[in-house]
């Protein structure tokens, strides 16, 4: 039943459930189950063959309590406002788990960005940020690439921003080319915060590190570095997919090789020395070490009862569904939620909206071992919570974030 529940649903019962758990007012629910504003926008854009068409786009501010609203912006048909709402709030909590000082933000436009060309995609990016200037600014909600956007597209953004405000504002928006003040480090952040958290992880669980099996789910920015990073900590990864499908070798796998060769031939698959398994396959190897780094809703009811890990780390967004959840534990597996192991990338995005408005920007060398500290930090905490209330990690990450964020609404006497 909880699988069918809608995205925002879905939040509020988590947030309903860990209110109870830490014994807070019904107020603080009240405040967090909706967000504190959502603007719906439409957005015309002349196309290259001279048509008009308007396409509907949203943001949304679930909480300002803590800092800056701070979330991505997607470009995908399937958007929609309960989906911003829901994601909104995920990442408040994501921003909490970690300590630093944002709420929560998200923006979408219903598009196929694959259907627009370059010059209709420019058009979109700079119509949406009209649109939504005035919820908008280094003080108020830093915008970020999501799904379908990219560097090239914060980077449209916040030039259309700076040229709305008459100056330049590189601190309007993160994940930029590294010449517009992007940072460096932020393309491989969320995987390498993803490696940190295994570390840390498989220390807990008395896995030993150098001797464990690893299979990676996903290519990308999360699930490439991941794997990079995983088998620099001395384990071997012996599995890795992409949308096509993975490839598998007992042996192991180099990931530096494996991703050379998927950036050559367009996909993992016919990867010499390694044998094609399904992603579906892939979940289910025995590894002491799952990352799922791909799509959400990977594990759920139906296959969490197969899944042979000891440790499951998720690199994606909600690879892992409530109901999955619950047997996984059952079944005495070790799981580290989303919005601590994919935290990466949302701190080095707050290093870059810093570094922005300092003007003054640090080297790779500085900006990882600075989120080396904080996602350690952050997984030490907890991994505390779960220890004194004798809850899961996905309940124990949310406590420790809405316990930051609730004792920040009585602060400001708002209860």
């Amino acid at each position: 039943m909880t699988e069918e529940l809608s995205p925002l649903k879905n939040v509020q019962k988590q947030i309903k459930n860990v209110c109870e758990k830490l014994g807070l007012e019904d107020s603080i629910y009240e405040i967090l189950k909706e967000p504190e504003r959502v603007l719906e926008v439409s957005i015309p854009v002349k196309m290259d063959d001279g048509t008009v068409q308007t396409f509907t786009g949203y943001r949304a501010h679930h909480s300002t309590i803590l800092g800056p609203a701070k979330g991505g912006v997607r470009f995908h048909p399937n958007v929609t406002l309960d989906e911003v709402k829901a994601l909104s709030a995920w990442m408040t909590f994501k921003c909490g788990v970690v300590g630093i000082p944002y709420g929560g933000g998200k923006g979408g436009v219903i598009c196929n960005p694959k259907e627009l060309s370059r010059n209709e995609l420019e058009k979109l990016s700079r119509g949406y940020i009209r649109a939504i200037y005035t919820m908008i600014g280094p003080d108020k909600d830093i915008p970020a690439p999501d799904v379908y956007t990219n560097a090239q597209v914060m980077a449209w953004f916040m030039d259309e921003y700076s040229l709305l405000k008459g100056y330049n504002s590189p601190g309007v928006v993160t994940g930029k080319p590294i010449r517009l003040g992007g940072s460096l480090g932020r393309a491989a952040a969320t995987g390498n915060g993803c490696t940190f958290v295994v570390r840390e992880a498989a220390k807990k669980i008395g896995l030993e590190i150098n001797n464990a099996t690893v299979a990676v789910q996903g290519c990308g920015n999360v699930g490439g570095s991941a794997a990079r990073g995983i088998e620099r900590l001395g384990a071997k990864v012996v599995a890795m997919s992409d949308s096509k499908g993975g490839i598998y070798n007992p042996d192991g796998l180099d990931p530096n090789a494996v991703l050379e060769y998927k950036k050559e031939k367009g996909s993992v698959l016919g990867f010499p020395g390694s044998r094609e398994i399904t992603n579906e396959e892939l979940l289910q190897l025995e590894v002491d070490i799952l990352v799922p780094a791909a799509l959400e809703n990977v594990i759920t009811g139906k296959n969490a009862a197969d899944i042979k890990a000891k440790l499951v780390v998720e690199g994606a967004n909600g690879p892992t569904t409530l109901e999955a959840n619950d047997i996984l534990v059952e079944k005495g597996i070790f799981v580290v939620p989303d919005i601590l192991a994919n935290a990466g990338g949302v701190t080095v995005s707050y290093f870059e909206w810093v570094q922005n408005l300092m003007n003054f920007y640090w080297t790779e060398e500085e900006i990882n071992s600075k989120l080396e500290n904080i996602m350690t930090k952050a997984f030490e905490e907890v991994y505390d919570m779960h220890n004194k209330f004798n809850v899961n990690m996905r309940d124990a990450a949310y406590m420790v974030s809405i316990q930051r964020v609730a004792e920040a609404i009585k602060l400001r006497g708002w209860v």
